[in-house]
């Protein structure tokens, strides 16, 4: 399958176009590929395909705020990252609408409403989770529940009685559409639009499942095993394919998007595949150097750190931070060394220290030496 195109691209636009810009961009292209000005043009349907799916996304607010952070992984094909739920292949009818209002009456190209009763994906849904810190770097599979229309057991999702049938509408003859034809002084005009007695269906359901009630699906709350990778971070979407809701006219099912929330750590912080930790270490190991047990989120690890170690020093261990999702490339962990000054100090500890500090001469102290140095030229 090609790679689907950015969808600033194919409406020709800059990413951060203004919503004028964006919808004259849309009227522009929709005219020059609509079906119905390029008759049996296939490559002009596709076209008019992805500009319509384009503009669903880049048209709401929401949605284009999704696909500038997440991109196509936080969009469905046919909609976008919505608010409660993606909206599925429905904005596909909406272009014909747009072209309603433009040329008058229910759709004056035609050719809109007859794709009703066709095949069409079912709405995408997003699920949010938190999870632990160790859980994000490890992966883990979670157990989810969440409430959703799913297809009617009873009906298998036909919509009518078991041993009834649907029959064909009288009304439209199947089609799904109904034309009128409008006088006006500067001659006729043929509208096409849903039918009303089936709803653009095509078909009409007389007798209907006592369990949904004619519409083919039912809402319950469902559990869905998650298999959450290792690497992922907060923001990070799992796509659950076909775990959506139920599809119309025998279309495929929606997508189920797991946008993931991780807890913060104790201990270590974590940017992008790297680990963080402040390590306190006391003045005799920096001064003296000293074998460390620096803890990682595995396992122990043994460092030696030099002596004359200065507070603030960085050390990086190798390999020892979290998996990139993508590339599996483990990232590296930094360690920060902070000297913990001791306080409380009794009277025979005092003494010592400051023995201690009476043996060191400025040569023990090279900042401190500096500093002083400076000092003395500022002043004279």
């Amino acid at each position: 399958m090609a790679e689907k195109r950015d969808y600033y691209e194919v409406l020709g636009l800059q990413k951060g176009a203004s919503e004028d810009e964006i919808k004259k961009a849309f009227r522009k292209m929709a005219m020059k590929y609509h079906p119905d000005r390029n008759p049996g043009d296939k490559e002009a349907e596709e076209k008019f395909k992805e500009i319509n799916e384009a503009y669903s996304v880049l048209s709401d607010p929401d949605k284009k705020n999704k696909y500038d952070r997440f991109g196509h992984a936080g969009v469905d094909p046919n909609a976008g990252f919505g608010g409660g739920g993606f909206s599925g292949a429905g904005g596909f009818d909406d272009i014909f609408d747009i072209f309603g209002s433009m040329f008058g009456g229910g759709g004056g190209f035609g050719g809109g409403s007859a794709r009703r009763n066709g095949p069409m994906k079912g709405r995408d849904l997003q699920k949010a989770i938190t999870i632990d810190f160790e859980e994000a770097a490890f992966g883990v599979k979670k157990e989810i529940s969440i409430n959703k229309y799913v297809k009617c057991d009873t009906c298998k999702g036909e919509g009518n009685k078991p041993g009834t049938e649907k029959r064909t509408c009288s009304n439209c003859n199947g089609t799904g559409q109904v034309h009128t034809v409008q006088r006006t002084p500067f001659g006729q005009f043929q509208s096409t639009g849903p039918c009303p007695e089936c709803g653009g269906k095509g078909t009409v359901i007389d007798t209907p499942c006592p369990d949904c009630g004619g519409s083919g699906k039912v809402r319950k709350n469902v559990k869905i095993s998650v298999d959450i990778p290792a690497g992922v971070d907060n923001e990070s979407v799992v796509t659950l394919r076909g775990q959506g809701e139920p599809g119309e006219n025998g279309g495929p099912n929606g997508d189920l998007y797991i946008v993931i929330s991780v807890r913060p750590h104790k201990m270590f912080k974590r940017e992008r595949d790297n680990l963080y930790l402040d390590m306190p270490i006391s003045f005799e190991q920096a001064a003296l150097g000293d074998d460390i047990i620096v803890p990682t989120l595995s396992e122990k690890v043994s460092y030696k750190i030099p002596a004359g170690t200065q507070p603030g020093t960085v050390f990086r261990l190798k390999g020892k931070g979290v998996r990139n999702v993508r590339s599996g490339r483990m990232g590296d962990m930094y360690v920060k060394v902070i000297l913990e000054v001791p306080t409380k100090l009794n009277s025979k500890q005092k003494k010592a220290i400051q023995e201690m500090g009476k043996t060191l001469d400025t040569d023990c102290y090279q900042k401190k030496s500096r500093f002083a140095e400076k000092l003395k030229e500022w002043f004279g």
